[in-house]
């Protein structure tokens, strides 16, 4: 398994206001001490923005970079998002998966709009479009269905699925927040998923956000989603049925934490990514 964290599994997140944020050299250091081989990007400067300069930082921890989560306004017929898109490719380069949430245009994931006949027709154009660029450059983009999108409930899933021909990003945690049982979708969708964030998550919690009792925010800070093998979701399943199906893609370790102070060395977030670590190391062997 290819096996890489995200800095949103230290508490580092784009969102404003979102908890205590952690140095970039404290997250690489703990990403390695760990074993991982690659970290995703994190919000526009938490790793240096000219290549050159990142590639350098992250050789010194011995990390790749596996994927960049770029949440982009998609449905709005008024925006053009493919100069973003297409200047997000070549910055990354062609080993890094391009992560696109369909953004709503305002901070946060605690509300979303429902999208209009023409919005969507928009949207499954532009997701197209990028996905031919992105082809075009020898580049991996896939969409993220994520709570607080435009793409985050399964009938919206399968709309993607269905009207357009963008790879996916399976993150177990936002799809069965946004009601989409992970596993259906990794056996059903298997030849559409290019990237994956391993979440396990508190069903409680989930049906409570789903149901609109909790905001997504108030729920990360309760503790939805937990280290894997301790929450509700068939993770050993989920990477078995993509293993089965010939999944090659990075299996990233990214399971959303809100900090309030900073946590003393190799403690707090880094305990809870040892601990899925562990988890996947017992159902390896």
């Amino acid at each position: 398994m290819r096996l890489a964290g995200a800095p949103i599994s230290w508490g580092v997140c784009e969102v404003p206001g979102w908890g205590h944020q952690l140095s970039p050299r404290r997250v690489l250091a703990e990403m390695r001490d760990l074993g991982l081989s690659a970290t995703e990007l994190g919000p526009e400067g938490f790793l240096p923005s000219d290549p050159g300069e990142r590639g350098a930082l992250l050789d010194e921890y011995d990390l790749e970079l596996a994927g960049a989560f770029v949440p982009v306004v998609l449905h709005d017929p008024d925006r053009d998002p493919l100069p973003g898109t297409e200047r997000a490719m070549d910055d990354l380069g062609p080993g890094t998966v391009l992560v696109l949430a369909a953004a709503t245009g305002i901070d946060g994931y605690d509300g979303r709009p429902d999208l209009d006949t023409k919005a969507w027709r928009t949207l499954l154009s532009n997701l197209d479009a990028i996905t031919v660029r992105a082809t075009e450059r020898g580049r991996t983009v896939t969409l993220h269905p994520h709570v607080g999108t435009v793409v985050e409930r399964r009938a919206e899933v399968e709309r993607v699925l269905g009207e357009c021909s963008v790879p996916l990003c399976l993150d177990t945690g936002h799809l069965l927040v946004g009601g989409t049982d992970p596993v259906w979708l990794s056996r059903f969708a298997a030849p559409r998923i290019a990237h994956v964030h391993l979440k396990d998550v508190d069903v409680s919690l989930a049906d409570s956000v789903r149901e609109g009792r909790t905001t997504y925010t108030q729920a990360v800070r309760d503790g939805l989603y937990r280290p894997l093998g301790q929450g509700d979701i068939d993770i050993a399943e989920v990477i078995r049925s993509l293993e089965d199906s010939g999944y090659e893609g990075w299996y990233v370790m990214e399971q959303d934490t809100i900090l309030t102070t900073e946590p003393a060395p190799a403690s707090g977030p880094c305990e809870d990514v040892r601990a899925c670590l562990s988890y996947l190391s017992s159902k390896a062997a």
